[in-house]
């Protein structure tokens, strides 16, 4: 897509700038407003939901409460191209903006116009962040707040979607577009410690879904969730962007991989739609729960809720700009990708009528852009459109074509829903830590516990021992001390009888002596009262013994009531032993549950992705049976053909059904020279359409074509053959194949021995189909397929020299590709196989085929810094000049400007030679 002023300002690689100051934005969620003309837009409330509503999820869970939300829709003016200041300068405007109103005129004629209502009206001095803020911001806000939400730019080819999507403003930085903004906002708001932003960048393709990051990936499968009717790209590659810069590097990677063509409308058209999608996932702050308590012992054994997570999809879409084959001159290949460009919105266009009109069925599986835009368009996404529109009044059909869908897409009704889960992947995780933590915490107290235990049991020991050892020996102690004062007493009372019998024995009185009998009688009383003393003094004796003992039983007493204190305090420890131990069993089974519900998770898990892999292939065995039946449905073109025998008019398609494919190419090989010539002229009308091209191919008739090169001196079976492989040569699958079998080899010698213009015209042909491929560029020059296009410079007819030129344009704007991709490296090929004196020379060519062709190699040689030198030594430099300031065409002029600013070595030369352009 491209945009410029009438200044020369280029929208897709230059810079647009604004002289009128901007006022403030206004907001595109105010109240929809109807169109003057059509009727009255509905309101903002629930939509009933068709059956076949290209955002129905039949299986969506019925308790999703949704928002209501219509479909946005701004309308933006380019301005007018240095062209259409020339060819339009007697004619006025076909629209006349009223911004302030939100109103847009589409004059009819001079005294008659139709007036129409959108959300936003932007005029040509809008600046891109105007655009930003009215259309995409509300929408990335949205995302941000967990919504899906799609951004959308359709209008004709050349009136700057690209420009107001896709613009990386490296030049100027007002100049960025709403990819590049709204990953500036998405960054600025989310936190990378918890959040996330993950991105995949494709291109829809002649109804192939291609990977932009990853070319090779180029057939990637739609699959859709049978239970919510979500569609998803389970093979497209997945960025994480952590910076803008890496975003910005991946914007640029992506858009050297997107196909563009140059057309009468636009020098680099868009031949694809490009589709990027940015998944945000945010955490929700505040609404994680705690632990629940049911009781304070176990609490830790809680199941935490899980953390809830916003899950946001931001599609931004630049469509493919739809052209008219008339207007856009698209011939060959080109052709095909504008059919297949305006199928697709087509497609589109019928889904957007039936749901404005509430019909019951939506044609959604018309095409896979239509399948894509699912959730966009009647489903959950907030969805903004900006149409571009251009003012030239040469255009007005297209003009009116794209306001009228504009008109219908207000109508369009989505129910907003917010995409809120659990994050039980982040739940399993925390709790597996936790679950880790608890059991080192549990195993580091129950070592400790048992450390206690066994400290405690062995110190109770010790002192039980110690106290026991000691009773044992004060016990001894007392029994020594007890005898010895026994014996002791009992000694001391024998020696005292001993005694007291010697005394009684001596006190004896003789027979015959005289006295009286009062002393006998004195010295008994005081044995007795001797005897009486010493019995209570035993008593005395007695009683303390008596004593002592009963003072050795209370210490008894006490010792054993401390040994049972003890042993209560040893069944004490062993309770509480018991009762860790319990509690240590409680954990375990705590633990088996734990660890049984995970393994019950990852079963659903693998189940889960068991069912996806088999939708998936169940998906892929019906788009290949689709693909069968389709590819065997025969174009029925009538060609008509020269029947010799009886003058009749057969058609070609109906040939080929009566014979069969197989009979036609062995026809190719018959001994008469005639039925030769009638079969190749047959296989060359088969191949000129696409669908028979595949089968020709398969059924062997490559081969046998380039076999016809090889073996046939007629002039005439080698220019239709030829023809043929032109044909084939518009597929890049085929274009491998030819090469593989020698087939730039015998178009090589067919162009050095052919005389006639138009064999040499079909052989040029097929060489520059097969100049546009990136693969095979060494490949072409190794065998000879530069030379051999030099060489048909020899014929002067203006028919040949054109392919010869766009063959040369091809091959220029592959090697510049690869140079800006890194992939290449040194001069230019065709300067090294001296093409550079005749592209020079034919710069200015009178015809304008081979002109603009010439132009655009020259332009495409400028771009790598490695050809200045011998373009500037070869005369190349003045020409480059001439084209920046006198070219007819505003894109090729503004190409040339860029390329002489963009290269040190041309801007050194012309400071040198004093040209100031």
């Amino acid at each position: 897509m491209r945009m410029a002023t009438s200044g020369g300002a280029n929208y897709r690689n230059g810079t647009y700038r604004s002289s009128l100051k901007v006022d403030k934005p206004l907001s595109l969620n105010s109240n929809p407003k109807s169109s003057v003309k059509s009727k009255p837009l509905p309101s903002s409330g629930p939509r009933r939901n068709s059956t076949g509503s290209l955002g129905t999820a039949t299986g969506a869970a019925k308790d999703d409460a949704g928002v209501p939300g219509r479909v946005r829709v701004a309308v933006r003016l380019r301005p007018r191209i240095a062209e259409e200041s020339v060819g339009d300068a007697d004619f006025a405007d076909c629209v006349e903006l009223q911004p302030e109103l939100k109103r847009l005129k589409l004059r009819k004629n001079n005294w008659d116009s139709d007036t129409y209502e959108f959300d936003e009206v932007l005029t040509e001095f809008a600046s891109q962040k105007r655009v930003y803020e009215v259309v995409a911001k509300p929408v990335v806000e949205s995302v941000l707040d967990g919504y899906n939400g799609t951004i959308m730019a359709y209008g004709q080819t050349g009136t700057g979607k690209t420009y107001t999507l896709g613009r990386l403003g490296e030049e100027d930085t007002a100049a960025r577009g709403i990819m590049v903004r709204a990953m500036e906002d998405i960054l600025a708001d989310i936190s990378l410690e918890t959040d996330s932003v993950l991105v995949s960048y494709l291109q829809l393709y002649m109804e192939t879904i291609q990977d932009l990051l990853d070319p090779p990936n180029d057939n990637i499968s739609i699959v859709e969730d049978p239970k919510t009717g979500d569609v998803s790209l389970p093979g497209a590659s997945l960025v994480e962007i952590r910076n803008q810069q890496s975003f910005l590097e991946l914007l640029r990677l992506g858009e050297a991989h997107r196909f563009a063509a140059n057309t009468k409308l636009n020098t680099e058209s868009s031949r694809s739609h490009a589709i990027l999608m940015v998944h945000v996932k945010r955490s929700v702050k505040g609404r994680q729960s705690a632990l629940s308590t049911e009781n304070g012992a176990n609490s830790h054994l809680k199941m935490l809720k899980p953390p809830i997570v916003r899950k946001g999809k931001l599609v931004v879409v630049d469509l493919a700009g739809s052209e008219r084959i008339d207007k856009s001159g698209s011939e060959g290949h080109a052709l095909e990708e504008a059919k297949s460009i305006n199928l697709s919105l087509s497609a589109l266009g019928k889904c957007i009528n039936a749901l404005a009109e509430n019909s019951a069925h939506v044609p959604v599986r018309d095409s896979k852009l239509t399948r894509l835009l699912k959730d966009s368009f009647g489903g959950t996404a907030r969805t903004s459109l900006v149409i571009t529109i251009g003012p030239s009044p040469r255009h007005r059909g297209e003009t009116a074509s794209t306001i009228m869908f504009g008109q219908r897409a207000m109508k369009v009704e989505n129910m907003l829903k917010l995409k809120e889960e659990f994050d039980y992947k982040s739940l399993s995780r925390r709790l597996d830590i936790q679950l880790d933590k608890l059991i080192a915490e549990h195993e580091r107290q129950q070592k400790a516990f048992e450390d206690e235990i066994e400290r405690i049991s062995i110190e109770a020991q010790t002192r039980i021992s110690d106290v026991e050892r000691n009773y044992e020996e004060a016990l001894e102690k007392e029994r020594l001390k007890y005898q010895k004062d026994y014996m002791e007493s009992i000694k001391k009372l024998e020696e005292q009888l001993v005694k007291n019998q010697q005394k009684h024995g001596n006190e004896k009185v003789p027979v015959g002596l005289k006295g009286d009998g009062s002393a006998l009688t004195s010295n008994t009383e005081s044995s007795k009262v001797s005897a009486v003393e010493e019995v209570a003094e035993l008593k005395k004796v007695l009683q303390k013994e008596s004593l002592l003992r009963k003072a050795a039983e209370e210490e008894v007493k006490s010792l054993k009531s401390q040994l049972a204190h003890c042993k209560r305090s040893e069944a004490s420890g062993n309770s509480d032993i018991l009762k860790l131990r319990k509690m240590l069993e409680d954990e375990a089974r705590q633990k088996e549950k734990l660890e049984g519900e995970i393994a019950i998770l990852h079963g659903q898990l693998l189940q889960l992705s068991f069912e996806a892999d088999e939708t998936r292939r169940r998906l892929d065995r019906g788009g290949s049976e689709v693909s069968g039946a389709l590819d065997s449905l025969i174009s029925q073109v009538k060609l008509q053909q020269h029947d010799s025998t009886n003058g009749e008019k057969a058609s070609v398609a109906k040939l080929f059904e009566q014979v069969g494919l197989q009979k036609i190419l062995s026809l190719l090989e018959a001994e008469d020279a005639d039925v030769r010539i009638h079969a190749v002229k047959v296989v060359a009308n088969l191949a000129a359409e696409e669908t028979n091209q595949g089968k020709i191919v398969e059924a062997g008739g490559l081969t046998s074509l380039l076999m016809l090169l090889r073996s046939s001196e007629d002039e005439t079976i080698h220019r239709v053959a030829a023809g043929a492989i032109a044909n084939l040569a518009m597929n890049e699958t085929n274009q491998e194949l030819i090469m593989a079998q020698g087939g730039i080899g015998l178009l090589s010698t067919t162009a050095a021995n052919a005389d006639d213009p138009q064999t040499l015209r079909m052989v040029a042909g097929a060489i520059a189909n097969l100049c546009g491929n990136d693969k095979l560029q060494m490949k072409l020059r190794g065998e000879g397929g530069i030379k051999a296009l030099l060489g048909m410079i020899r014929c002067r007819h203006a028919d040949v020299l054109a392919q010869v030129a766009r063959g040369i344009a091809n091959f220029a704007k592959c090697e510049s590709r690869a140079s800006t991709q890194g992939n290449k490296t040194g001069r230019s090929l065709l300067i090294e196989d001296g093409a550079l004196p005749w592209i020079v020379q034919n710069a200015n060519n009178e015809a304008s085929p081979i002109r603009r062709h010439i132009e655009l190699a020259l332009c495409h040689l400028a771009q790598h810094e490695a050809n200045a030198k011998d373009m500037i030594s070869g005369g190349a430099l003045w020409e480059l000049v001439r084209i920046s300031r006198d070219c007819s065409r505003e894109d090729i002029r503004t190409l040339a400007r860029r390329t002489l600013t963009a290269s040190p070595t041309f801007q050194a030369e012309m400071r040198r030679l004093r040209i100031d352009y």
